[in-house]
């Protein structure tokens, strides 16, 4: 572990590591790194959905599956407090932004939003 002077007393404090970032900031990073980023679990059969949804339209998400991940739980808390739902996956991000859950991506599908924020985030190209 690292460590840095916290003060002139010489006490010192830990630093955060990588792995230790806040997990805000680690959605937000996972967000940002591809244009379709869906946050799922494994045997969610709304997040298979949301998953089909896009991949059906020609769209290639980047998922990241929480239980499949150490600090899954940690995550799946962050995504239900930008939610503001007890229902943390899918979450559903399009050009680093969220967009919601299924209800809101079904929402944006039906009323013909999506292909333009997909087209966008360059993950759709008709």
């Amino acid at each position: 572990m690292q460590y840095q002077t916290a003060d002139s007393w010489g006490f010192y404090v830990p630093m955060r590591s990588r792995n230790m970032e806040d997990p805000l900031e680690r959605v937000a990073k996972l967000a940002s790194e591809s244009a379709v980023v869906i946050f799922t679990l494994s045997g969610c059969c709304m997040c298979h959905a949301v998953k089909r949804l896009f991949c059906g339209m020609g769209v290639n998400p980047t998922v990241y599956e929480l239980d499949h991940d150490a600090r899954g739980k940690e995550i799946e808390r962050a995504l239900m407090r930008l939610l503001g739902s007890s229902s943390a996956v899918p979450a559903v991000f399009i050009g680093g932004k969220l967009i919601g859950s299924m209800d809101r991506v079904m929402a944006s599908h039906i009323n013909g939003s999506l292909v333009p924020l997909l087209k966008e985030a360059g993950a759709l190209w008709l």
